[in-house]
């Protein structure tokens, strides 16, 4: 099965995003409008991310999935720092393929949010839960901070997404690359090779996704498309799709594109092991 791990929809009508500024993300986006070029691609499966920390943007993700087969997993957004309403909406959201959580960290006013006290609290839960927690460390602190989370939390599946954010536009390598190796150190870590086209041209791609292949193997790593999001730097789904897979060898393809995805998110029924 191929996985697209890392889809965004939202509606603008019934949930505020406040990154969202006029242009080509200034407007609603379903799985509809994709769906097309996901079969075209040969994805089968997807797993749709929070794309803001409010409730309703989950509802927008939950309805959706009812109404979609394709639809393998929703990854919501929870009051982590206040885990027994966390857990309340866990339970009201029972039945609804939920298989993780995110907290946009990379747009959240406090830099060390992730490490505060009251938000190990609600990780916890989600440990409790089986469910991951998807890490958008676009920044080299906050990269340096996802070892130090995975070591308090040791039974919590941390995704990282994007791959931490590579420095491809400028051709940069450290501190990126040494921070990303102290992640994949960590057992309980997995990445994403999505959303780089907006970090650099897709033919510079390769020393990036080779160095995370040798440090996370492709075990640890999935594929995603960060649809609709990544439009900012390419012209369709198509575009983005051909820019990551091509920068994946062959022999990686299988787990990398699809059965990563399927075990830390325990699609199908798949169990997680690292």
């Amino acid at each position: 099965m191929i996985v697209d791990a890392h889809q965004h929809l939202w509606d603008p009508r019934t949930a505020d995003y406040p990154w969202l500024e006029p242009g080509v993300l200034d407007r609603v986006y379903t799985q509809a409008d994709v769906a097309e070029e996901l079969r075209a691609a040969g994805v089968e499966k997807t797993v749709l991310v929070q794309a803001a920390d409010n409730v309703e943007d989950t509802g927008n993700m939950l309805r959706e999935a009812e109404r979609d087969p394709t639809i393998a997993g929703v990854v919501v957004w929870l009051p982590l720092t206040r885990p027994a309403e966390a857990g309340a909406l866990l339970d009201r959201w029972a039945g609804a393929p939920i298989v993780g959580a995110r907290h946009l960290i990379h747009r959240d006013p406090d830099p060390e949010w992730l490490l505060r006290p009251d938000v190990a609290d609600g990780l916890e839960l989600l440990a409790d839960r089986g469910l991951t927690f998807d890490a958008c460390a676009e920044s080299p602190a906050l990269l340096a901070q996802v070892p130090v989370v995975a070591a308090a939390h040791p039974r919590l599946r941390l995704v990282l997404d994007h791959l931490g954010k590579p420095p491809i536009a400028a051709r940069g390598w450290e501190p990126w690359a040494g921070l990303l190796a102290d992640a994949a150190a960590a057992p309980n870590v997995v990445a994403k090779v999505s959303g780089l086209n907006t970090a650099g041209p897709a033919e510079a791609f390769g020393p990036y996704v080779s160095y995370a292949l040798e440090v996370f193997g492709p075990e640890r790593l999935m594929y995603g498309g960060d649809w609709p999001f990544a439009l900012l730097a390419a012209g369709s789904y198509a575009e983005i799709h051909a820019g990551l897979v091509n920068a994946i060898p062959a022999q990686a393809r299988p787990a990398v594109l699809g059965g990563t995805a399927e075990r830390v998110y325990r699609l199908a029924g798949k169990e997680n092991a690292f």
